[in-house]
């Protein structure tokens, strides 16, 4: 149990990455973006097979994120420069980077089995410094020793990318430019009128969404140890299942919570997923209608509490009403019984 909850950790930490860029184009930018499908693949195939042709693991990543970030521009052209409406944008930029992905992979599925990645080379140096032997031993001391990770570094590594990424954000939507995106995003019409460039805003703010979603899909496939052109369906629900589950549970009043919150939804939804496919009737074909579960859940759990909330404030008000309605007609009748006596 305890291996398969930190693989699930480790797998939740990474596609936060992912989350974090659909927050920033479904929540700030109001864009539903649906390019993460296919920028997500993107970037795994570009790792993929830039690493078997030889590249740096680490150069072949940043390739993927700028990779990313053309797609999301592309998809914001589209809708700005083009006038398409803003789903239909993300739909054809889904579509046509499913061809583009196969013509970079040259066949459906790239390997990395025996490849040098950056998570492998990271996982050696964390070896090397003896972090693994000493986290294990630590389980060990504690009665774990049955269930140990064959390596720490992969996670530790990416708790600590992930949350540069989440800094970077919190970071980003506080500037100059980032409130003048999240001020497009709430209303787009008000901002124009203080001649901000509203195009090039969503444009920006795409760009940097889809570099997200593919960065988080190059790491995964150098997790995972493949990259395949199917691997991006239903990214877009993951995405918004770990916005909604996080903000549910953590909340969202200001934006560095909010990012937090996606990071914590991503994780939880990664742990959910993994205990319900160790249900006996269950089995690894199910996960998109698990997914489809936990979203639904989610979605309806706080309408439900928020309307057993709203009920009880309306029953508290309708009691002070006709408490206050008692005094004052018990006043007056004092009043009464005050003059028949004079």
């Amino acid at each position: 149990m305890f291996t398969a909850i930190f693989g699930s950790f480790e797998s939740g930490i990474i596609y936060a990455i992912m989350a974090l860029g659909v927050y920033l184009s479904f929540r700030i930018l109001d864009f539903p973006d649906l390019t993460v499908d296919g920028s997500f693949v993107t970037g795994a195939a570009i790792a993929a097979t830039m690493i078997v042709n030889g590249y740096n693991p680490f150069v072949a990543t940043v390739a993927a994120l700028i990779a990313g970030f053309a797609a999301g521009c592309v998809t914001g052209i589209l809708h700005t420069a083009g006038k398409i409406n803003a789903l239909l944008s993300g739909i054809l930029v889904m579509i046509a980077l499913y061809s583009i992905n196969l013509r970079i992979m040259g066949r459906s599925n790239v390997t990395l089995l025996n490849q040098e990645t950056s998570l492998s080379t990271v996982s050696g140096l964390f070896e090397k410094a003896g972090i693994d032997a000493f986290m294990n031993n630590l389980l060990v001391s504690i009665g774990l020793g049955d269930s140990l990770p064959s390596t720490w570094g992969i996670l530790l590594f990416m708790i600590i990318v992930t949350f540069l990424i989440k800094f970077f954000t919190d970071w980003f939507l506080k500037t100059e430019i980032g409130l003048a995106v999240r001020a497009t995003g709430d209303n787009k019409r008000m901002i124009s009128s203080f001649s901000a460039n509203t195009n090039l805003l969503i444009i920006l703010a795409l760009g940097i969404s889809n570099s997200m979603v593919a960065f988080s899909g190059a790491m995964i496939a150098q997790q995972s140890g493949f990259a395949d052109v199917g691997m991006g369906i239903g990214m877009i629900i993951i995405g918004l299942a770990s916005v909604i589950i996080g903000e549910a549970l953590f909340g969202a009043k200001t934006i560095a919570r909010a990012t937090l919150a996606v990071v914590g939804g991503a994780i939880i939804y990664r742990i959910v997923v993994t205990l319900a496919l160790r249900i006996d009737f269950l089995d690894p074909g199910d996960m998109k209608l698990i997914t489809a579960l936990i979203v639904i859940i989610s979605l309806i759990t706080p309408k439900i509490f928020g309307g057993a909330k709203e009920r009880k404030r309306k029953a508290r008000k309708r009691a002070e009403r006709l408490s206050l309605m008692k005094t004052v007609q018990a006043g007056k009748g004092d009043v009464h019984a005050s003059i028949k006596s004079d």
